[in-house]
């Protein structure tokens, strides 16, 4: 007996996460929904714990939605910052900014740190929930360090001061394909994939 086509709910507003989702888990037999498209959901206010926000924004999706929902919490960690601005990187210097700002923010942060204190990763928790209350959860990490100016079209958020280690390019400067292969957001999604393939197989009575 063959399985259904399931559908999964990408429990984000951010533009450039829903691609990347679609994008890096693209040869499922998946029907990715998002939220425009699903309806509006009231997501608790997040706090500074990748897998708890991860968690809670995948339940609140699929408990309101009625469908599976998959959501991820990241965020950049740098050294010379004692691990800031981490899981609170979306809200990095005020919550009037955007991407741009927040970039700007960071490097003036930054500006009188050199060598090792650049060093930095990207950590991403992923987590799919269902109605019926199956919870799996993955992360990735990507290590890096940090530019002194942005370089580079492709991304968003700090992708174009994140320069990849081994990659001598940014993180903005990686052809998608390549991006999806070494970022925290593909590895913590590969983490998900049997998980989420499993959705469309038939249960046993």
């Amino acid at each position: 007996m063959s399985g259904v086509r399931p559908r999964v709910v990408v429990a984000t507003s951010n533009d450039g996460k829903l691609r990347e989702f679609r994008e890096i888990l693209a040869d499922l037999d998946v029907e990715w929904v998002s939220l425009a498209d699903a309806g509006k959901v009231d997501f608790p206010e997040e706090g500074y714990d990748y897998e708890a926000n991860a968690v809670a924004k995948a339940r609140a999706a699929a408990d309101q939605l009625g469908l599976p929902a998959l959501a991820d919490d990241s965020g950049l960690e740098v050294e010379g910052l004692a691990g800031a601005p981490g899981p609170g990187s979306a809200r990095y210097g005020g919550e009037g900014l955007d991407a741009a700002g927040r970039v700007t923010h960071l490097l003036s942060e930054m500006a009188d740190l050199a060598g090792d204190a650049r060093r930095a990763r990207f950590v991403c928790v992923a987590a799919l929930a269902t109605p019926q209350g199956v919870l799996e959860v993955a992360d990735g990490v990507c290590p890096g360090s940090i530019r002194t100016e942005p370089t580079g079209r492709g991304g968003f958020g700090y992708d174009p001061v994140f320069e990849v280690t081994g990659r001598g390019v940014t993180m903005a400067e990686l052809p998608a394909e390549e991006k999806n292969r070494v970022s925290h957001r593909g590895r913590a999604l590969q983490g998900l994939r049997d998980a989420i393939a499993a959705l469309g197989q038939p249960t046993r009575s």
